[in-house]
């Protein structure tokens, strides 16, 4: 059975450093045979998507929306779900293990979902926004969960480790 990896990050435009991140994490999923799992739009999730479609991987996309057309053109399989933000909860419970990428309120929320049903989340160091400190402020709280850190390049192995 195919490992399922969860991408998360931003929806919308992104920086192109963030872009290239994204690129490669996806590359890295498709490459190991693995399955992309991610909220299906665009920013990271496009990104990523784009990423692992040009090293022959599969995408899946969980929709908030219940048309399919809404998927970033590299989503091999569009699950439309008509759920809106709840369909976090959806491309967590799907996935293995989480790689988190730059991110803002709704991968909080998607991080927040992964640590409540103990699925190994890993925020890619240097990539922005509520990757780069989230590690911070959860060992500010006494959260200790399944939390771990990785630079792009390394995103992936570390994910395929943790699930082995």
């Amino acid at each position: 059975m195919k490992t399922r990896i969860g991408v998360i990050g931003c929806d919308g435009d992104i920086p192109q450093n963030i872009q290239k991140i994204s690129e490669r994490i996806g590359g890295d999923i498709g490459r190991s045979g693995s399955l992309l799992i991610c909220g299906g739009r665009g920013g990271v999730m496009e990104a990523a998507c784009s990423g692992a479609k040009k090293a022959g991987g599969i995408t899946v996309g969980i929709l908030p929306s219940s048309d399919k057309k809404d998927a970033n053109p590299y989503v091999d399989v569009p699950i439309t779900t008509g759920m809106g933000l709840a369909r976090n909860a959806l491309v967590v419970s799907c996935s293995d293990v989480i790689i988190a990428i730059n991110g803002r309120s709704g991968t909080l929320s998607e991080i927040g979902l992964a640590l409540s049903y103990r699925k190994p989340v890993i925020v890619v160091k240097g990539s922005g926004g509520l990757a780069d400190s989230i590690e911070e402020k959860l060992n500010e709280m006494g959260i200790k969960e399944k939390l771990h850190t990785a630079e792009a390049d390394r995103a992936v192995q570390l994910a395929l480790r943790l699930v082995s």
